[in-house]
């Protein structure tokens, strides 16, 4: 049962293509968790404090995948149908976090004003 609607930007997109298959594989399972479950636990999706936005979480071994997520139709996470994923990266340092969070606004921004 599909309970939101994910939206892929093109530079999730390119980030997604660009990975090895084992990586797309848990990607792919994170994202059908997403869209079939109502309640999804911090494990995959978390949110990101003082920010609109979330974040995906994928781990392959000892790497920490991240995609940066906007709910579209509601400030909740569980209460949004639909949610955007704008940009990913292969976490190393929580210092990214700021330069990858300016990212995902600029990436947002046509949205927002569509």
């Amino acid at each position: 049962m599909l309970m939101r609607n994910i939206v892929l930007t093109k530079e999730f997109l390119d980030y997604y293509n660009s990975l090895p298959e084992k990586v797309k594989k848990k990607y792919d399972y994170v994202m059908q968790i997403i869209k079939s479950q109502y309640v999804v636990s911090e494990k995959f999706v978390k949110h990101l404090e003082n920010t609109d936005f979330y974040e995906a979480r994928i781990s392959v071994g000892s790497d920490a995948y991240r995609t940066i997520i906007f709910t579209v139709d509601s400030q909740s996470f569980m209460e949004s149908k639909n949610v955007l994923f704008l940009n990913s990266f292969l976490k190393k340092s929580s210092s990214q976090y700021k330069s990858e969070i300016e990212r995902a606004e600029s990436i947002l921004k046509p949205y927002i004003e569509d």
